[in-house]
């Protein structure tokens, strides 16, 4: 089994969200033949805690117009590992230094990557550089 179109689709649209708010190193893995809960992890690094719930907010912002809401958030208090469930997609919104220490990409090297397409400009950039 692999991930749905949906699943996919929603991790691409938290991906980019992460992306305009400066997160780096965003990662999408294919759970769904080694977890029932699940389909796509989303790993998103930043650089410090108020840039990770920046991110977080972004991702939520974005999903949210969508009409996705996360149906758990866990870590926001601390800020250096956020997590948003939205069932079909987890996202994990880290602090680089958390990142380093747990290593999910380690954890899940064998399952395969999802293509995100993300583009790290930011939006306000683009459309400067389409004039």
């Amino acid at each position: 089994m692999s991930a749905t179109e949906n699943a996919i689709t929603i991790a691409k649209l938290a991906a980019q969200a992460a992306a305009d708010k400066l997160g780096t190193d965003i990662v999408a893995f294919d759970v769904s033949d080694h977890l029932a809960i699940t389909d796509i992890f989303l790993v998103v690094s930043a650089s410090n805690e108020r840039q990770v719930g920046a991110v977080v907010d972004g991702v939520e912002e974005q999903l949210l117009k969508h009409q996705i809401k996360p149906v758990r958030r866990e870590g926001d208090r601390e800020n250096r590992w956020v997590l948003l469930d939205y069932i079909d997609v987890v996202v994990h919104v880290q602090h680089t230094e958390e990142r380093e220490l747990y290593s999910l990409e380690r954890l899940w090297k064998d399952c395969p990557h999802i293509e995100l397409d993300v583009n790290y400009g930011r939006p306000d950039e683009a459309d400067q550089s389409q004039a």
